[in-house]
């Protein structure tokens, strides 16, 4: 499977985007000055990533996601990877992430990647979204923010 830059969203598209993060408005911002990527199957998208230059020299993970029934077979970790090797090859030294704090799977996975914690952003969630969001049965309010020199 190769990691491919996407053109146009498609509804696939935007039903992997809304699994990361259920604010469309909030994705329709980033992906106006994002890279965004995709890994497919028979043309159909399984797996995807936005890219936001955050600074000269941050790059940020602003969403990425694997299509249910392909997770756990190493797509996030290849898309991850991916986003290192654009950000070296683009010049950023620093490759940034945010996930939720009850994002348990997540959470492992990004420090298994080399992320490290760096800042816990109190009531993100909260004061973001006007819905409630729940993961693994709690309330999610805080943002985990993770980053990997490059």
């Amino acid at each position: 499977m190769q990691i491919t830059p996407t053109k146009i969203p498609t509804e696939k598209h935007w039903q992997l985007y809304l699994r990361a993060d259920p604010s469309k408005r909030l994705i329709q911002k980033y992906l106006q000055n994002g890279f965004a990527f995709e890994i497919d199957d028979n043309r159909e998208p399984i797996g995807v990533i936005i890219l936001t230059p955050q600074s000269e020299n941050e790059l940020e993970i602003k969403n990425i996601a694997v299509a249910e029934g392909h997770e756990n077979q190493g797509i996030a970790t290849q898309l991850l990877k991916y986003a290192r090797h654009f950000a070296k090859f683009h010049g950023y030294e620093t490759l940034t992430i945010g996930t939720g704090s009850t994002s348990f799977k997540q959470l492992y996975l990004y420090q298994k990647l080399g992320f490290r914690i760096t800042e816990v952003k109190k009531d993100f969630f909260v004061k973001n979204y006007s819905e409630p969001i729940y993961e693994s049965g709690l309330h999610l309010q805080d943002m985990i923010l993770l980053r990997q020199k490059i």
